[in-house]
Formats: structure tokens, C-alpha cells, sequence
């Protein structure tokens, strides 16, 4: 693995950027604010590095920052936290409390998903109520049911707590597992194995649409992702009250209290490479920040093709980079209604209203890049759990619908179709789940996928980078040390091990096992394993 050799390294005057602080540690940079760089800072200073962080927004999260309107906090983007206990290692390895200084609340049910046939599945923690649902739609899918656990679980075992805890930037480490990959059948998709295990097609889809969490296409990802199952049974879903933003503010909060900075509208336009190694990073104000570490939390796309575009790649050129595959567009219709706290008393915090088509959607989505008539989506009603989040009486709502990312041929013109495409999105809402909708709608915003490229700089606006295909993940996928330039590691959705909240906060523990301690630095305590809630 790729290390710095940091006694190597001189301290420079205050005019370009002290690479070392007045008490000798040396600095690190992290580019991006997201979980992901976040989670980065909190190690680094764990480890003795004076951190600064650098974010062109003007709060910290990133996609999982919030805004306010009209008294209404919208969450921009993920609602959930399924794997705690990465976050109360990574607080621990600070020598913090997480359940301290973040309140999670266990949700029950999950989420339901609404069929386009009237019928309904309720997804919750409890083995029993599972197996009752799967009964009531279909009894002689419950031996199909007890299979799928056990094929995720040990997909789980393999995939999350081993692949996805551990760096896989040598290829050796690729190869070592390849024949656990063949025994699990990574080869088939989470479709495929889905469709092996239930015949009723709405099962089917209630267990294998979860790769779209992370930009994934469930008929052709890896099978490896029905993981995600396994995570939800085990460990629950949970809502942090505030939102995910109130994580993100508790981890700037560490990472102040490390001695460390996070600067808001601080955009890198260029991380600086001398004698092939990172040395800093040029903003957009021409000003220069010098560190012998930096860890970028910016997409991959965006680090490769925009930050390093005045040094020579070795690996990910623009024509490889055009040539990868990326997880589909999101169109986001935050909205607030009045006086309906206690109105559509059926809709909880998490509703997946499903289209009348599955594959066909998808293919319409990944493979041919067309906005389709019909939709599915995600509705998040946060204020049936967290009453701050809107007006008294009031209710915040967002709805999510993947659509197409803007790389195709003939990519959607959002700015001419935002509003009529919203008002389908209002009319499925009040057909299938909010009937009324448009007599209480109150605040609004609309992200689309050039809203993500343009706030975020996501490459084709994907929604979560790369696309996490079987020859786009582990190995495949880029790394968390680059081979780009020594001492630049990345971070994030679009690096190992991915996209969702455990994923990129799981790429900050791999960044930790790459990263040597500063020197002189007190050794960071162990992680500790928590035990499943």
C-alpha cells in the first residue's frame, strides 16, 4: 500500500499554507464536506493531523445537508442510518459517545411498498411480522423467504464486514476472493437471485430494489447487494431526529474540537501534484493551500477528470472515465402541506409507491436513457417521527423518482421539464397515496439531475457516481489510495467500498488503515465492535 513518508516533509511559510501547525502536526486536506470527507477529518485527527476541511456549500453533509423553507426542513438526500454501529466506531476512535451527541430513533415499520395492484408489503425488523407478510401474499414463497435470509446474511458477512471494512486497491486482494465470489454467485444479479428465490413477482421486487439506495440497477448489479436485507434485519433502520444533517453538524463539531477547520465556500478547482505526490490544493480564489495528505470527498469523476486534469494519469483517463458505467438521475420534489398532521393517517415516514412496470423501468432508466410515462417513488415524510422538521400541524414530505442521468444521447432538458414532470409526480401522489395533495401544498423545491451536477459537481448528475456493477466495484472500483499521486486517497460514494451511508462512512475506516498515524502522534484507540441494537 501506498504511504508518506512525513518526516520528508518541510514545513512552508504562512504565506502558502503551513504544512505543519505551530505544535508540529502536519496538515491534512480534505476536499468535499459530505459524510464521507467528514468521517475522513475525524480519523485524520484521530490520528494527530491538523485537518481543514474545504466545501463549496455553505453547511456541511453535502447530499446529506438539508435546506429550510417556510418553516419546513427538507432532507436533501438519505433518510436513514441501518448500520449504527459505523458510527459509533468512528466516533469511538475520537474518544467520543455517538448516542451522546446524535439521537436515533428505531422505525417500525421500515418502509411499505405500495403495488400497482392496490396490495401492499410492510417491510419490519421482526422475523415473525416478515414471515406473516410474505404468507399474505404469497404462502408458498415462505421456504424462498428462509433461503434469501440465509443467502444474505452470508453475503453480508463477506461483502460488508469483510470486502467492505478492508482496502482492495492491490490487486492481490482481488484475487484472493475470487473463488468466495464464485461460491456466492457474484456473477448474478440481484434480480436474478431474487427471481430464484420468490416466484410471486411483487416479492421479487420488494427484495431486490435496494441497489437503487445506492445508484444501482437491480437486474444488473452483483448479487453480493442483497446484503442490504441482512443490514435491515439485523440492525434495524433508524432516523436521526434532525435529520441526517444533524449528524454532519455533530462530526464538524468533532472535528473543531480536534483543532481542526471546516471552511465553507472553499471550492478546489486543482489538487497540486509535485514530483508525483499531492502537495496541495488551489481554490477557486487562486489562493493555495499546501499539506503533504489530502483525501478527496469529491466524486471520483470529478477529482480525476477536473482536479488532477494538469497531471498525467495513469489509470483514470477522461476516455475511461467516459467509458464507465454511472447510477441513474434523481428527481427530487421537496414539499410542504398544511394542516395535515393528522390526514392520511396510512402514510408513515417511508412509502415506495411502485409503478405498474419493474424491469421495464429500469431498463428505461440505466440502459436506455429514457424518461419514461409511468414512475416509482420514494416517499420520505420525516414529520411523523421528528415534528421539528415542519409548522406546527404541518407536514414535510419529499418525493424521489430515478430517472435517467443527463450521459445519454438526448438527455432530458430539465430546465423546460422540471414543473411538468412535478405535476406527475403530484397527480401519481394524489392517485395512489395523498388524495388532496394539491389543496394543501404549501413550500416547494425541485432537484433534478442537473440540479446534482451543478450543486454537488456529479459527473452526468448521477445521483450516487459510479454505478456499483460487479467490474465497477472492490478492485474495480477507484481506489482509496490513488495510484494517481502519492499521498491523495479518496473517499465517498464513488470509491471502495460505495455509495449509502455505511458505504461512505466505511471508506473513511479503509482511508484510516492507509493513512499512517502523524509522527509522534499518540496511537488511536481500537475501534470498538458494537453489538447488533
Amino acid at each position: 500500500m501506498t504511504r508518506v513518508d512525513l518526516n520528508l516533509v518541510p514545513a512552508q511559510d504562512a504565506g502558502t499554507g503551513a504544512e505543519t501547525d505551530p505544535q508540529g502536526r502536519p496538515q491534512a486536506l480534505v476536499i468535499g464536506a459530505g459524510l464521507g470527507g467528514l468521517a475522513a477529518a475525524m480519523r485524520l485527527g484521530a490520528k494527530g493531523y491538523r485537518v481543514t476541511v474545504l466545501d463549496r456549500l455553505d453547511t456541511p453533509g453535502g447530499r446529506g445537508s438539508a435546506l429550510w423553507r417556510d418553516g419546513h426542513r427538507f432532507d436533501l438526500g438519505p433518510t436513514i442510518v441501518t448500520v449504527p454501529q459505523v458510527f459509533r466506531e468512528l466516533w469511538a476512535v475520537c474518544g467520543r459517545d455517538f448516542d451522546a451527541e446524535v439521537d436515533l430513533r428505531a422505525l417500525d415499520p421500515f418502509y411499505k411498498i405500495q403495488f400497482a395492484d392496490g396490495e401492499s408489503f410492510t417491510a419490519r425488523q421482526d422475523t415473525d411480522a416478515m414471515r406473516a407478510e410474505v404468507a399474505r401474499l404469497s404462502p408458498r414463497d415462505l421456504p424462498g423467504y428462509e433461503k434469501f435470509l440465509r443467502d444474505s446474511e452470508a453475503r453480508y458477512e463477506f461483502g460488508f464486514e469483510d470486502l467492505g471494512r478492508r482496502p482492495m486497491n492491490e490487486l492481490w486482494e482481488l484475487i484472493k476472493v475470487l473463488p468466495r465470489f464464485a461460491m456466492l454467485r457474484a456473477d448474478r444479479s440481484v434480480v436474478g437471485h431474487a427471481r430464484r428465490r420468490f416466484k410471486d413477482p411483487r416479492l421479487q421486487m420488494a427484495f431486490s430494489f435496494h441497489p437503487l439506495f445506492i445508484g444501482g440497477d437491480p437486474c444488473h448489479v452483483t448479487s453480493m447487494y442483497i446484503l442490504v436485507s441482512h443490514l435491515e434485519k439485523e440492525f434495524g433502520v433508524h432516523y436521526a431526529m434532525g435529520g441526517v444533517e444533524a449528524i454532519a453538524k455533530a462530526m464538524a463539531g468533532v472535528i473543531e474540537d480536534q483543532g481542526g477547520t471546516v471552511r465553507y465556500g472553499a471550492e478546489a478547482d486543482e489538487i497540486l501534484v509535485e514530483n508525483d505526490a499531492a502537495s496541495g490544493v488551489r481554490l477557486n480564489d487562486g489562493s493555495v493551500l499546501k499539506a503533504p495528505v489530502v483525501v478527496s470527498n469529491a466524486d471520483a469523476g470529478h477529482t480525476y477528470d477536473r482536479l488532477l486534469r494538469n497531471h498525467t494519469k495513469k489509470r483514470w483517463t477522461t476516455p475511461r472515465l467516459k467509458r464507465s458505467r454511472w447510477s441513474m438521475g434523481l428527481f427530487v420534489w421537496y414539499f410542504g402541506t398544511k394542516g395535515t398532521r393528522s390526514i392520511w393517517p396510512q402514510v408513515g415516514h417511508h412509502t415506495i409507491v411502485n409503478g405498474p412496470r419493474y424491469e421495464g423501468l429500469l431498463r428505461d432508466i440505466f440502459l436506455k436513457g429514457h424518461l419514461a410515462e409511468d414512475m416509482s417513488l420514494y416517499l420520505h415524510r420525516p414529520s411523523v417521527t421528528d415534528p421539528t422538521c415542519a409548522p406546527e400541524g404541518d407536514d414535510t414530505f419529499y418525493a424521489l423518482s430515478p430517472v435517467p442521468h443527463l450521459g445519454f444521447d438526448d438527455a432530458v432538458d430539465w430546465t423546460a421539464m422540471a414543473e411538468t414532470y412535478r405535476e406527475k409526480v403530484q397527480a401519481v401522489l394524489e392517485e395512489r397515496l395523498l388524495p388532496g395533495l394539491g389543496a394543501h401544498l404549501s413550500a416547494s423545491e425541485v432537484f433534478t439531475p442537473e440540479t446534482f451536477r451543478d450543486r454537488y459537481l456529479s459527473p452526468h448528475g448521477s445521483g450516487f457516481s459510479i454505478e456499483p456493477r460487479i467490474l465497477q466495484s472492490a478492485w474495480f472500483r477507484p481506489h482509496n489510495v490513488s495510484e494517481e499521486a502519492r499521498g491523495l486517497y479518496l473517499v465517498g460514494a464513488g470509491t471502495h467500498p460505495g455509495a449509502g451511508l455505511p458505504g461512505v462512512i466505511s471508506s473513511a475506516e479503509v482511508l484510516g488503515k492507509l493513512v499512517p498515524d502523524a509522527p509522534g502522534a499518540a496511537a488511536p484507540a481500537a475501534p470498538l465492535r458494537m453489538a447488533a441494537e
